[in-house]
């Protein structure tokens, strides 16, 4: 069975991970198939560099990616695309999804920084809010028995 799995190079404890393609039984450092991308965790931000054509060729061809590397698939998205090519839909209107949410995203950043610009927006049902219709400017507003001084005395007289 192959497997799309991390192979860790780099210094102790300095780690940074290829994508690799290898047999499962190979060992975790040893020989594999093909090489198909970079992991590094350890930059600001995270590097990730996938071939995605080759991640989704061997994806078609049954190769099981492990959990981390179903990750940054995820993240990639790759598996994404690799889920529309299954269910048949083509890679087209899967990219322009792709950039449809990502502008979509751009938009709601942009509408956040304007909304914390400006300045704060008087909500509904507040006392100062004005009257929606004439009537209700006009209309005085009931008394209350309970709070008024003025209508406990004339109720008392």
């Amino acid at each position: 069975m192959v497997r799309i799995r991390l192979r860790r190079t780099g210094k102790k404890k300095q780690p940074s991970y290829r994508v690799v393609v290898a047999d499962i039984e190979s060992p975790r450092d040893g020989r594999f198939i093909e090489n198909i991308g970079v992991y590094n965790p350890r930059t600001d931000p995270i590097t990730i560099t996938i071939q995605e054509e080759r991640a989704l060729y061997w994806l078609s061809q049954g190769a099981q990616p492990s959990d981390a590397v179903a990750r940054i698939l995820r993240k990639t998205g790759v598996m994404a695309k690799f889920e529309a090519i299954k269910s048949g839909v083509p890679i087209a209107e899967v990219e322009d999804a792709e950039a449809t949410e990502k502008a979509a995203e751009d938009i709601l950043e942009k509408a956040a920084e304007a909304e914390a610009a400006e300045e704060p927006v008087e909500m509904e049902g507040e006392e100062d809010a004005a009257p929606d219709t004439a009537e209700e400017a006009t209309a005085p507003e009931p008394a209350d028995a309970e709070t008024d001084p003025e209508t406990e005395a004339e109720d008392a007289a």
